[in-house]
C-alpha cells in the first residue's frame, strides 16, 4: 500500500497561518475533505501533492520525506487536479489525457500499448470516449472537467489528490463520479476535497478542517465526526442517521 502521511504541518501565506499543526495519515480507499471557506482545505492538498513547502511539519510519501523523491518518482506515485483547470489548450480531448501518461514516458516518449490502454480506461471510466477528438474550448465546464480527471487517472497513479472534482458537473455525473471513487478506493487511495457534504458522506473516511486544524476524521457514519461536521459550520446545519442508510445532511433553519 502507497502511503502519504503529513505531521504537524504549518503553512503561512500572506501573513497568515493557514494550517496550524496538521496531521493525517492518508492510504488505500476515498477521503473527503471537508470544512467551511478558508479553513485551509486546498492549502492542504498543495502541501500533499508538493506543490507547496511547509513552513513547519513535514510530508512523507512511503515513509521518505516528500521532497526528497525525483520529481518524475513523485509524479509516478501521487496524481494532482487543481481546482481550476487549464482551459485554453487547443488539444483534443485525447491528446490531453495522453499527457497523463508523461510520468512514464517523459516529454518525448512515444506512447505504446499499454498507454493507450490506460488512456482508453480513463476515458471510459468518466464518459468521454464519445467525444474524444474534440478540443478543450469546444467543451463546456461540465466536460472539461471530466477530461482533467481522465487525465489524472490515466497516470495510474496509486495515489490521488483531487481538488473540488465535482466543479461544474450536474447531479447525474456528480453521482458518477463518487460511485468511481468508491471503485477507485478498493485498490487505489483517492483524497478529494469536497464543498457538498451529502456527496462527502458517501466516501470511505471524512477528514473534517476548520481554522487550519483537523477537528475530526472517522467513518461517515462515526456519531462524533457528525458532531464536529455541525459544529465546524457553525450550526448551520444537522446530520440525520436513518436506520442502514449512508447519514443525511440537513439545513438547521430554527433560530
Amino acid at each position: 500500500m502507497t502511503e502519504l502521511s503529513a505531521s504537524d504541518v504549518v503553512v503561512h501565506l500572506g501573513g497568515r497561518e493557514v494550517l496550524r499543526g496538521v496531521s493525517c495519515r492518508l492510504g488505500t480507499g476515498w477521503t473527503a475533505v471537508v470544512g467551511p471557506n478558508g479553513a485551509g482545505k486546498s492549502t492542504l492538498l498543495r502541501v500533499l501533492a508538493g506543490l507547496l513547502k511547509p513552513t513547519a511539519g513535514e510530508v512523507r510519501l512511503q515513509a521518505r520525506p516528500l521532497h526528497d523523491w525525483p520529481a518524475r518518482q513523485r509524479a509516478q506515485r501521487l496524481a494532482w487536479l487543481a481546482q481550476q483547470g487549464e482551459a485554453g489548450s487547443e488539444l483534443t480531448v485525447r491528446e490531453t489525457v495522453q499527457l497523463g501518461r508523461i510520468p512514464h514516458l517523459g516529454l518525448f516518449g512515444m506512447p505504446g500499448p499499454a498507454d493507450e490502454r490506460a488512456v482508453d480506461a480513463a476515458l471510459a471510466a468518466t464518459e468521454c470516449e464519445a467525444w474524444q477528438q474534440r478540443r478543450l474550448p469546444e467543451l463546456s465546464g461540465g466536460e472539461r472537467q471530466r477530461v482533467l480527471l481522465a487525465r489524472v487517472l490515466a497516470t495510474e497513479a496509486p495515489l490521488l489528490l483531487l481538488d473540488e472534482p465535482t466543479t461544474h458537473l450536474d447531479a447525474p455525473h456528480q453521482v458518477a463520479l463518487a460511485r468511481l471513487f468508491r471503485r477507485l478506493g478498493s485498490e487505489r487511495g483517492v483524497v478529494s476535497v469536497l464543498h457538498d457534504l451529502p456527496l462527502a458522506l458517501h466516501a470511505d473516511r471524512v477528514l473534517v478542517l476548520d481554522d487550519g486544524r483537523v477537528r475530526a476524521e472517522g467513518r461517515y457514519d462515526d456519531p462524533a465526526l457528525h458532531a464536529a461536521l455541525e459544529w465546524a459550520f457553525g450550526g448551520a446545519i444537522r446530520i440525520e442517521t436513518r436506520g442502514g442508510a449512508r447519514p443525511v445532511v440537513l439545513p438547521r433553519l430554527d433560530d
